[in-house]
């Protein structure tokens, strides 16, 4: 243990972490930028934070405070002790409906300050995109705005009293006329009037450098304003008073189309006049989906506000009347603002890839200019891309003269980074041409203060460090940002990573076969770090369960940049730290289609478990449960199934299986079909019956030998629709599809005989080898089915999101994977396409449940929806994961974090059902884990259809 840590140990009540996971979950923020901290630590109050100070002052380190870290350009990392103000100090201390005002911790997440204001019909006016998990404390320090800043200002303008503790331990509350200046700053600023007066350039949206003109007379010298924006550089922040607005009853969401991105920018400034709440703008190259949206190549959502809806939307079409557009929508139904909403708020991911798939990356992520001259900026800056070979797509706050654009530059060789620092420089400089602000919003951390001199002058930006010198005489807050900065082409987080790719299993298609590029895919937006999640999202459960940084996706993938980075996390794929970050991942998939740059963390688990334990003993579960098919086969061979029960019920007997087998004593084992679902289809005869299209019905694992009921109502309800169900074969080399077996006996004595599996345990526990030689059995298998036009229907959620996905992706080398993914069908797909006039039975009962985790990842469910809603099934049904996601909620030291997941939204929205309602559960484990956390039993939509039928 080092000094500095066992000092902060003794002196600190909070958590002290100079770990390896520690230290590497926070070497880097939002942005292009990676410093290696020293350690971290989790005050619980200024104490604690006084504490930390004095420790650092003695040993000479610096401290950086630090929120939700999605910070865009640097200033949430640092190489001294980092401050995460997250995990204790982020409670809402009061709040004032009288006076508008609340009191709010730093670490306070701005959703949670937004709840609670909401009853009294207030909120706070900024709302960054990242407003689910971005803090109080981080949004003061980076002086954040959010789409409403036309209507309701940046951060700045909602700050009343800050509570601050300078690097010396002073402890400033800082106020309007000079209130908690420390010595020498009115000195300071009474000696530059005429500067402060002059040299600032007066646009809304004026993020960079200090803002030392909040400090004049006539602006009221507010030292708590003009700390704002100061990016941790000049005090700790403990405590604020921050203003709120009164929320609109109603809004309305106007959405303009336009010809081009150009052509919006040049609208906007006009529409200001009609009082907006916003006027944000996106172009085409940033939605996966036109769908929805109006005709045009770009749009501004302009939204409008009212006591009523009526008055609402009479101003939204006011605003429709006033502009110049090719085609426009009105949209007051909060669902639809919502989707359309979503679309804007994801852009800050999805511009992370251009529309080829080729990485784009943040550096002038947020530059503002005078909204007038925003069109006329935007065609300098395309003129300027194009002169340099490179490529973006603007979004952003239009109304306020501020872009948003990530650009594809090449930040891994040495001639692409010389070609980043040059388009800079010369950005720099038509932004300033145009009288703009280098930063708009995130501020100016690493990627920007070196280019402040261009837009401030060096006299101004010489201001600026003496006023970093009074607050900070020491230079131990934050150094680098700002003032006296690193090189904005030094520390950047890609050049630690190997130039040659690494040798993996999985194809990984969208990346170019590159696990590294896979890993940086993560460009830290944190939308795997909510509390909650809105309606059928799912990533990230683990992180809402424990709260901890290392179990969201960020976490892990950070964990695995730094494993690939070889210098905080040495052991590479052996590494401890990495397989504990791991441990507690579902494997839902829910970040494949939840986070905005789609980062697929279940791929990347099972790829390190089958590098980590090469050549090693795996856990017990991986054997137990890995290899379930083998022994389910293996009893249902046997037929010892009713012995297997028998001994499963004598809870000694059951408690050292468990043990030996690694599975949770919390668990019950489940129970063994008396009869296959294979078996019961031999014994009706095994050949498809009917004259309408041909459909094999695949047999999984769980449907085989857990479920059978659900196979049988499914071959019910298709052969209803007037589908003729087969199985898939059972032999290898000259069987037919429809009976399951042959009829020539001369392939009955060559062929060889299995059953086919998608490899899902075997995937979910990293046993690549096994699954790949299983999934190549299964392509022999399937070779006369492919030879067919037939689709293959799948009922178990998890196994056809395994065929769709990690099938082709691990066996990239055979073309039959893509052939048979390609085939894949829901059932309710298949009853869609192949019996399209079929109407199902009217059940006309309400539904509850949840749609299964891959399903919503990977298959999507909008077939499903029409499905339910024809066969009278009402009720929307819940998003999350239950929590059991097969192997995971089995496996011992898991049962905490599996029921948690149940209990966030899947257990009481049974709880609440109406009576009378169809608990739905396409899944074999949200079945399992309905039954055994709730005593409720969860049906499959083919059983329902199935009692519906008789």
């Amino acid at each position: 243990m080092t000094d500095l840590e066992a000092a902060l140990r003794r002196a600190v009540r909070g958590e002290v972490g100079f770990d390896t996971t520690s230290r590497a979950l926070t070497t880097m923020d939002a942005s292009n930028y990676r410093r290696v901290p020293l350690g971290v630590v989790a005050p619980r109050d200024a104490d604690d934070v006084a504490a930390v100070l004095e420790v650092c002052r003695e040993h000479g380190v610096p401290v950086v405070a630090r929120g939700g870290g999605t910070s865009i350009a640097g200033q949430a990392t640092g190489t001294g002790v980092v401050l995460d103000f997250t995990r204790h100090m982020n409670r809402l201390v009061g709040i004032d409906p009288q006076a508008r005002t609340a009191v709010v911790q730093p670490g306070l997440v701005l959703d949670r300050l937004q709840d609670a204001a909401a009853p009294h019909g207030l909120r706070f006016g900024p709302d960054p995109s990242t407003h689910s998990r971005c803090t109080l404390g981080g949004m003061i320090g980076n002086n954040s705005c959010g789409s409403h800043s036309v209507a309701w200002g940046t951060t700045a303008d909602s700050v009343r009293e800050l509570s601050v503790l300078t690097a010396r331990g002073r402890r400033l509350r800082l106020g309007q006329e000079w209130a908690g200046a420390p010595e020498g700053l009115r000195e300071l600023a009474d000696g530059e009037l005429a500067r402060l007066r002059t040299g600032f350039p007066d646009l809304p949206r004026r993020i960079s450098g200090y803002a030392l003109d909040a400090l004049l007379p006539e602006r009221g010298a507010d030292v708590a304003r003009s700390f704002c924006g100061s990016e941790g550089t000049l005090g700790v922040l403990t405590e604020a008073v921050v203003g709120l607005v009164e929320s609109p009853r109603a809004r309305a969401l106007a959405v303009l189309g336009y010809a081009d991105e150009a052509g919006a920018a040049e609208a906007a400034a006009g529409l200001l006049p009609l009082g907006p709440l916003t006027v944000e703008g996106m172009a085409v190259d940033l939605v996966p989906s036109t769908e929805g949206l109006p005709r045009g190549g770009a749009w501004l959502f302009v939204e409008t506000g009212g006591d009523t809806e009526a008055e609402a939307r009479t101003r939204a079409e006011a605003v429709v009347r006033a502009a110049d557009v090719v085609d426009a929508l009105v949209v007051t139904d909060p669902g639809g603002q919502r989707t359309l909403w979503r679309i804007r708020e994801d852009a800050s991911g999805t511009a992370t890839r251009m529309p080829d798939g080729s990485e784009a990356w943040p550096g002038w992520e947020d530059c503002a200019v005078p909204p007038a001259r925003l069109g006329g900026y935007l065609r300098d800056f395309r003129r300027l891309l194009t002169a340099h070979e490179l490529r973006g797509t603007p979004y952003g706050h239009f109304g306020d003269g501020c872009i948003h654009v990530r650009i594809d530059f090449d930040l891994l060789s040495e001639a692409g980074v010389a070609r980043f620092r040059r388009f800079s420089q010369e950005l720099a400089d038509v932004v300033v041409a145009h009288g703009g602000s280098l930063s708009g919003e995130h501020g100016d951390g690493q990627a920007r203060a070196e280019l402040l001199p261009r837009m401030y002058g060096a006299e101004t930006v010489a201001l600026f460090e003496r006023a970093k010198a009074v607050w900070d005489p020491d230079d131990l807050l934050n150094p680098g940002m700002l003032v006296r900065p690193a090189p904005l082409d030094a520390n950047l987080r890609f050049s630690v990573l190997p130039r040659e790719p690494v040798d993996v299993e999985f194809g990984y298609p969208s990346d170019g076969g590159d696990f590294s590029a896979a890993v940086r895919r993560c460009v830290g937006v944190a939308k795997c770090r909510t509390t909650s999640v809105s309606g059928a999202g799912v990533m990230c459960p683990s992180y809402r369960a424990t709260g901890e940084e290392a179990h969201s996706t960020r976490g892990r993938a950070r964990l695995l940049h730094e494993m690939l980075a070889g210098e905080l996390v040495t052991d590479g794929w052996r590494s401890t730290e990495v397989r504990d970050a791991l441990d507690l991942c579902l494997s839902c998939k829910g970040c494949r289609s939840d986070c905005p740059v789609e980062v697929d963390m279940a791929t990347y688990k099972a790829e390190f478990l089958h590098h980590h334990y090469a050549g090693r003993r795996r856990p017990a579960a991986h054997y137990a449960m890995g290899w379930l098919p083998v022994w389910l086969r293996w009893a249902a061979r046997t037929r010892t199934a009713p012995v297997v029960n028998a001994l499963a019920s004598v809870r000694p007997l059951a408690a050292v299986a468990k043990r030996l087998g690694g599975i949770a004593g919390e668990r019950e084992v489940p129970r063994l079909a008396g009869e296959t679902f294979s078996r019961w289809w031999r014994r009706r005869g095994g050949r498809p019956t009917g004259g309408g299209d041909l459909v094999v019905l695949w047999p999984d694992t769980f449907t085989e030998h857990l479920s059978p009921s659900v196979g049988r109502a499914a071959v019910r309800v298709l052969e209803a629709a007037g589908l003729r169900v087969a199985l898939p074969p059972t032999l290898r080399g000259g069987a037919v599809v429809g009976d399951g077996t042959s009829r020539s006996a001369l392939a009955l004595l060559t062929a060889r005989r299995g059953q086919v599996c998608c490899g899902l345990t075997y995937v979910s526990t990293g046993q690549l080898d096994r699954a790949r030689a299983v999934m190549r059995r299964t392509l022999d298998l399937m070779a006369p089915v492919l030879e067919t036009s037939a689709p293959v229907v799948v009922l178990e959620p998890s196994c056809a999101a395994a065929l769709r996905t990690d099938l082709p992706e691990l066996l990239h080398d055979d073309p039959r994977a893509a052939r048979l993914a390609a085939r894949v069908l829901t059932f309710a797909e298949a009853l869609e396409r192949h019996a399209p006039d079929w109407t199902p039975p009217q059940v006309n009962l309400p539904a509850v449940g949840q749609t299964h985790c891959h399903q919503h990842a990977v298959l999507g469910d909008a077939a499903d929806r029409r499905l339910r809603e024809s066969a009278g099934l009402a009720g929307e049904l819940s998003g999350g994961c239950c929590g059991l996601a097969g192997n995971f909620g089995f496996e011992a030291g898991h049962y905490e974090v599996s029921a948690a997941c149940a209990e966030e939204q899947l257990l009481p929205a049974v709880r609440e059902a109406p009576d009378g309602a169809v608990v739905l559960a396409d899944g074999f484990s949200c079945r399992t884990q309905l039954e055994q956390l709730a005593g409720v039993r969860g049906r499959h939509l083919a059983e329902v259809l199935a009692e519906g039928l008789e």
